[in-house]
């Protein structure tokens, strides 16, 4: 297996609060819900870097196509977003909370000597927001 990562897939709740959530709240790019005409087939896809999307479906379509139970809300991961400062860190960690996340953890500098808070999306989520000197973004 060659090792690649093209989609992270969020069981969501709501559609429509995920899509306002991640579009309108954080300003991720998105056509917007397709699938809809299949049963169980809505979906929002983001573009989040050269060859890599979030997607967002119910929770119950998930459920249904990969014949598990459905999960509760969060997943016991996290999603890093690594930013190129202390002062990004706390710029999207205000944006997420004005979108409708929950701060879970208040930006603050690490053990390790980066900076970092926690924030759930509408959906429970954990996302990591982080600047750490030694594993800068690419821009």
């Amino acid at each position: 297996m060659k090792p690649r990562l093209s989609v992270i897939t969020l069981a969501v709740d709501d559609l429509e609060r995920a899509l306002r959530f991640y579009r309108d709240g954080l300003g991720l790019r998105t056509p917007g819900i397709i699938g809809q005409e299949f049963e169980s087939g809505a979906v929002a896809f983001f573009d989040l870097q050269p060859g890599l999307k979030l997607a967002i479906w119910p929770r119950e379509s998930l459920a249904r196509d990969s014949g598990l139970p459905p999960a509760g809300p969060g997943s016991g991961f996290t999603l890093g977003h690594n930013v190129a400062s202390p002062g990004e860190v706390d710029a999207v960690m205000a944006q997420a909370e004005g979108a409708g996340g929950v701060v879970v953890k208040a930006a603050r500098e690490t053990f390790w000597g980066g900076y970092a808070g926690y924030f759930r999306d509408p959906d429970g989520h954990l996302w990591e927001v982080v600047w750490n000197p030694a594993m800068m973004p690419e821009e």
